[in-house]
């Protein structure tokens, strides 16, 4: 039988979601999903990785170049950077998950061939995609979640979210029905490109710092 397409503004993550089964049989099924267009151009499904017990739950925007080659989240540079800005902060990066709020790279490129440039995930895309995050809260349940950069917050805490407004504090919301703690901060790789990347690196640092001491 043939799968009807869904309306665009039907696109949804929900059906491919298993009944039970833990992060395994989320991360399996994950593989093969299809609730939004995003899966046609990407190599393959990124899904979360790390401590399934967790204490602190960072999420990120969506993969990058290397992390859709390599289908894990963060190990591409602004990956190594998150992990030594853990460090410094009083994080173990080992007793940590990572995610995302979109699991698949979205990118576009100004010629065949050419490198893969990334573009933001819409809002819709996000909201297609949030029942795996929802999923992945509901089995780790993290004490603390850090938001890494606009697009996890809009994600996250809706489109009026701005990371300026409010990196470096904790918040307390309902998110997926759930109560949560979340500590704001910029994406590891906004440090990158930062004019002054070294005190763009030191604020993310106090940012974890403030996340550090929320776990206490």
């Amino acid at each position: 039988m043939v799968a009807t397409k869904a309306p665009e503004d039907a696109y949804t993550a929900e059906p491919f979601l298993p009944s039970h089964g833990g992060l395994p049989a989320l991360r399996r099924a994950a593989a093969d999903c299809r609730g939004c267009p995003l899966h046609r151009d990407a190599t393959q499904t990124v899904f979360g990785a790390g401590n399934a017990h967790a204490r602190v739950m960072l999420v990120g925007e969506q993969p990058g170049d290397q992390e859709d080659r390599q289908g894990k989240p963060f190990v591409g540079p602004a990956g190594k950077l998150l992990d030594r800005a853990l460090a410094e902060a009083g994080i173990d990066p080992d007793d940590t998950y990572v995610t995302n709020a979109v699991k698949h790279f979205k990118f576009t490129r100004s010629e065949p061939r050419k490198r893969r440039i990334h573009k933001a995930p819409t809002l819709r895309e996000m909201t297609a995609c949030g029942p795996w995050l929802a999923a992945e809260l509901a089995v780790v349940e993290p004490e603390l979640i850090v938001v890494l950069g606009a697009t996890a917050g809009k994600a996250l805490l809706g489109s009026s979210f701005r990371v300026t407004q409010v990196r470096g504090t904790v918040l307390e919301e309902e998110i997926h029905g759930r109560p949560e703690r979340l500590v704001p901060t910029v994406h590891p790789s906004s440090v990158l490109r930062a004019d002054d990347r070294e005190a763009a690196y030191r604020g993310l640092v106090s940012d974890l710092k403030v996340a550090a001491r929320a776990i206490q």
